[in-house]
């Protein structure tokens, strides 16, 4: 038995355990979401991207690196950033791509490159002192 999928504004009506099987009959595991109005969110997200092909991968990008969340500062190609870890200086630079270039290498995230200075998972941003003191 498959299940025929509602128009998309059908989505807010419908209860947390129908919105799970259609989550299944549509996409797979649900996710494991107590709040029906989410899960009708990103249903209906999942069910729009799926049919219109979702995001391109340079926006996707750019979403999850968003240097204009909340706590960072706007990073333009070019800018330079510093730390000195344990007793040694580190510079990485912003390229075009809003990518970071460190030791001849390029990263997708700050976090990535914090994590190839130190060995262990750090918050990027944070690691390089961009996070405003209200965020931290």
């Amino acid at each position: 038995m498959t299940l025929k999928q509602p128009p998309l504004a059908a989505l807010a009506d419908q209860s947390l355990e129908d919105l799970r099987a259609l989550w299944r009959a549509q996409i797979g595991p649900p996710p494991k979401l107590r709040s029906r109005e989410l899960l009708a969110l990103m249903l209906a997200w999942r069910l729009q991207s799926g049919d219109g092909g979702g995001l391109d991968e340079p926006l996707r990008k750019s979403l999850a690196r968003n240097p204009s969340a909340p706590g960072l500062t706007n990073l333009s190609p070019g800018t330079v950033l510093t730390r000195d870890w344990q007793g040694r200086g580190h510079t990485v630079t912003v390229t075009v791509e809003g990518e970071f270039q460190y030791e001849d290498k390029t990263y997708d995230s700050l976090s990535s490159v914090a994590r190839a200075i130190t060995g262990t998972r750090w918050n990027g941003p944070r690691f390089f002192g961009l996070r405003t003191e209200a965020t931290q």
